[in-house]
């Protein structure tokens, strides 16, 4: 089967800075796939370049097999790719609703006159996109902020409206750019939660990138590390999380000299044990 995005041998710098170097990764229909990697790898770039927002120097960005290299970003948006952002960018005076709403843009038809009017298709549209904001409503469990401008809202609260912006573009495949960051752990757990309901039960694509290695481990189904543009590997989390380079990455060579002395001392004294 042709994946549904394939990210190939991309490079991309700035200036003579290396952002990515040959990353390549793939994603299927209904998949749950993670990037990590220390600050500065080159996570958020890969996002950018999916988007249309940056323009690699190598390599090709295929969308469903074809090359969606150097289409706008509102086009891109029009495939069904819809991204949330590091930091919330929604608009702030406006309501929840007024916000989801936003987000169908991409699925509106009628033009401004008709859509004035309030006749004949636009009607049925607007009451269509009406009933799809209620539905994310209901599946993000916000219906008791709906009425409140986004400003007024708890961070944690936000970052799930952000969410659902998202989802009202009907996407096939969601970017969610860090999308427990600086949330406690009853708000990170609840987001875990929705994130695995919208894929299973939305059947949607998602490409995360997150910092909270216990959430990428729980829920992703492969696992791609970057270090410095560099990927490292690729795989399930059991297998990622147990690779050398990946904790020399993220723990730096003196934590996995030390685990390696562990590991190695626990295996000397189970030999010493079975031996007697």
């Amino acid at each position: 089967m042709t994946p549904l995005l394939e990210f190939r041998n991309v490079s991309l710098s700035f200036k003579g800075v290396q952002a990515l170097a040959k990353v390549s990764f793939e994603v299927a229909e209904g998949e749950l796939f993670a990037i990590i990697g220390p600050n500065g790898a080159g996570k958020t770039s890969a996002f950018n370049c999916i988007n249309g927002v940056y323009h690699p120097q190598e390599g090709d960005i295929l969308w469903e097999g074809r090359s969606i290299l150097g289409m706008r970003p509102d086009k891109v948006a029009g495939l069904g790719i819809a991204r949330t952002f590091q930091h919330i960018e929604l608009f702030a005076h406006m309501t929840v609703l007024e916000n989801l709403t936003l987000g169908r843009h991409v699925r509106t038809k009628t033009g401004t006159l008709a859509g004035s009017l309030w006749l004949g298709k636009a009607r049925a549209e607007e009451i269509h996109n009406r009933a799809k904001v209620e539905d994310i409503i209901d599946l993000l469990e916000i219906e008791s902020w709906r009425k409140y401008p986004v400003a007024m809202l708890p961070y944690g609260i936000q970052k799930r409206v952000e969410l659902g912006r998202a989802l009202a573009m009907e996407p096939r495949l969601l970017l969610l750019d860090e999308p427990v960051a600086g949330m406690n752990l009853e708000e990170t757990e609840d987001m875990a939660r929705f994130i695995l309901d919208i894929r299973e039960e939305l059947g949607i694509a998602i490409i995360l990138v997150e910092h909270d290695m216990g959430l990428v481990m729980d829920i992703a189904d492969r696992v791609m590390v970057l270090d410095f543009g560099t990927p490292i590997t690729t795989g399930i989390p059991a297998k990622v999380q147990q690779h050398p380079e990946v904790i020399r990455a993220y723990l730096g060579e003196e934590f996995s000299s030390a685990a390696l002395r562990a590991a190695e001392e626990e295996a000397m004294t189970s030999v010493e044990a079975a031996a007697d």
